[in-house]
């Protein structure tokens, strides 16, 4: 079998594991293999395509993973789902009280309770929504 071949089997190996993992450092000694695959199919030695797949090996780890691994650990700009109706604004459709209630948010009618269980909200407040519990918003009265 030629050298070429076991280095793009290596490299197949690696970026499989890679997907499951997402380590970025088994991506990026799939890369270093392909390089080193490239070396063998021009028909270098294989100390050369060793030498190839270290060096290229400790240039991605050192160099290119700590700014993968940044990006990665970066927080999401824009809140998506439920966590997007925190802090909106709501119109109350039914008293909401300690217990349960009804509002409306940006055109969905919402189940709601009051954060302060002690409050009874009526009808037409605006109200903020405070948090998500399920599928009812925890809400408190605009000032």
């Amino acid at each position: 079998m030629d050298e070429w071949i076991i280095w793009v089997i290596l490299a197949v190996v690696l970026g499989v594991a890679e997907i499951f993992t997402v380590t970025a450092s088994l991506g990026l000694l799939g890369a270093a293999a392909l390089l080193a695959a490239a070396t063998a199919a021009i028909g270098l030695p294989v100390p050369i395509q060793l030498l190839v797949f270290a060096l290229s090996s400790a240039a991605g780890l050192i160099i290119v993973r700590p700014i993968a691994m940044r990006h990665l650990r970066q927080p999401q700009l824009q809140r998506f789902g439920v966590e997007a109706l925190v802090g909106k604004p709501a119109y109350v459709v039914r008293e909401v009280t300690g217990r349960d209630g009804r509002i409306r948010i940006g055109g969905e009618e919402w189940s709601a309770r009051a954060y302060d269980e002690s409050l009874v909200i009526p009808i037409g407040t605006t109200v903020d929504v405070m948090e998500i519990e399920g599928a009812t918003a925890v809400v408190y009265p605009r000032d």
